[in-house]
């Protein structure tokens, strides 16, 4: 099974801006940034199978490749409770830091933490690799696609942080004779 993890491409919205969760615009260079998705990855068979995060910065992506998209909120980036929409620079700064020095078990208010993320996502996991797919499309989002590695790896999830995710990035794992193999990250 060949299975691509595919990060959206560029938002609207400004840097520094908690948006988790929330639907936002993508950047005037997404027909740009698509056109390169599509460049990185070979063509696939007619069975391939495509998932995809319900939000548009995801779902219109995914489209572009497969009418038959599975949506699934389990692909959802990390919900920043109270906090989505807010400049980072908004949140009061003691409150921010607790966070950063423990975003694996911290939440923002009404929010979740990444082991939450990180469960959700090796749940969807757990069901994707009991699929007989020769070939996976999952377009998601940064965090996501830290989660999953971090589950195929087994590297602690603070470890995981330190695994460069860009927008509009392809990543490659493949499942031969029950074992997986890491062919790329962050192409």
């Amino acid at each position: 099974m060949d299975i691509y993890l595919i990060r959206h491409t560029q938002t609207a919205h400004s840097l520094g801006t908690c948006y988790g969760q929330t639907d936002v615009g993508l950047a005037e260079s997404y027909e740009e940034e698509m056109a390169s998705i599509h460049n990185k990855l070979p063509e696939f068979e007619d069975d391939c199978r495509v998932f995809s995060s319900p939000l548009t910065r995801c779902l219109q992506l995914a489209h572009t490749f497969s009418d038959e998209v599975i949506t699934d909120e389990r692909l959802l980036e990390l919900n920043f409770g109270t906090w989505e929409g807010l400049q980072f620079d908004a949140i009061e700064a003691d409150v921010l830091q607790h966070w950063t020095d423990n975003m694996v078990t911290a939440k923002p208010p009404s929010g979740e933490n990444f082991e939450e993320l990180y469960l959700r996502a090796g749940a969807f996991w757990k069901e994707l690799i009991a699929n007989d797919a020769k070939q996976v499309l999952i377009f998601t989002h940064a965090g996501v696609i830290r989660a999953l590695l971090a589950h195929v790896l087994n590297i602690p999830l603070l470890n995981s942080f330190q695994l460069r995710i860009d927008p509009s990035s392809v990543h490659k794992l493949r499942i031969i004779d029950n074992y997986l193999y890491v062919e790329y990250i962050n192409l």
